[in-house]
């Protein structure tokens, strides 16, 4: 086994659990709730850069940016019709958790009906997969490209949250949704933006997903979908910092369980550090041993 080798196809692959992650944490973080329809929003992404490369001929790296601007304008939608009405009449977090799941539903048979249930992919010249040259190891300029991307985008969020004044907003409406009303803070608001953010990190993350396995499907969102879960609980529930290290740690050990032949196993590997987390540190690695939610 080339250790090398597989920790440079963790990173390229955990950016992109990551980035999937850190929609799940952000919702949680400011709303205390699991938006189970993120997969579904995860999937929407990815087709929606393919509609503007097949059908628009835009190239990828301007259909992307399309792609994240869509799957923030879907996570605005989403949470205007299936949590703001529970919102309004003090439902509780089961009924949203519950609309969430038949959002995903929805959106997962809309996909369907829309572009078949057949595979799509990307025009093959549009994906640059060749082998860089001179490497100690093999990686393509997709994966580069989809490391950087990641990252950026993951910088880009913490710099907005930790340092601006709608991240301060949010923190605020986390901390306290009844305070924050009370400072003037303008919640409803807040909580757009708070889908935004995760409806475009869950489009960035198709894009890119597709991009890697050049494969696309009503159904691929299902495919990451318990991962991703289990990169927050790992990480800590509601902590940006402990999405990006979940998604790093869960991307690891999957590459190394198939190195290693277990591929048959690796999601068993994955719940199995899951379990031990949640029963030596139930808060997950960075997160903090409190009822409160921040």
């Amino acid at each position: 086994m080339d250790i090398t080798q597989q920790i440079v196809n963790a990173i390229w692959l955990g950016s992109v659990y990551s980035l999937f992650a850190l929609g799940y944490a952000l919702v949680f973080s400011v709303l205390g709730l699991l938006n189970l329809a993120h997969s579904a929003n995860f999937m929407w992404g990815a087709y929606i850069g393919l509609f503007f490369v097949l059908q628009m001929g835009f190239p990828v790296l301007l259909a992307a940016p399309l792609a994240i601007i869509g799957g923030g304008v879907i996570g605005i939608l989403l949470d205007r019709v299936a949590f703001a009405p529970l919102r309004r009449r003090n439902a509780p977090r089961i009924a949203q958790l519950i609309s969430s799941i038949g959002a995903a539903t929805f959106m997962v048979a809309l996909a369907q009906i829309a572009f078949s249930a057949q595979p799509q992919n990307f025009p093959l010249d549009q994906i640059p997969n060749q082998t860089i040259e001179g490497l100690p190891f093999r990686i393509t300029p997709v994966q580069v490209i989809i490391f950087a991307a990641a990252l950026l985008l993951m910088a880009f969020l913490h710099i907005l949250v930790m340092r601006t004044k709608q991240g301060q907003a949010m923190r605020t409406v986390a901390f306290d949704e009844r305070i924050a009303a009370l400072l003037g803070v303008p919640v409803d608001a807040i909580f757009r933006l708070t889908f935004f953010l995760a409806g475009a990190m869950a489009g960035a993350a198709g894009m890119l997903y597709g991009l890697a396995y050049n494969s696309i499907t009503p159904f691929m969102g299902s495919a990451v979908a318990l991962k991703g879960l289990t990169v927050i609980v790992l990480g800590g529930l509601g902590s940006i910092e402990g999405a990006v290290l979940g998604g790093f740690v869960v991307a690891g050990l999957e590459v190394f369980s198939i190195a290693l032949g277990g591929s048959d196993f690796r999601d068993a590997i994955i719940f199995l550090l899951l379990f031990i987390v949640l029963v030596v540190r139930p808060q997950g690695l960075l997160g903090e041993a409190s009822t409160e939610r921040a």
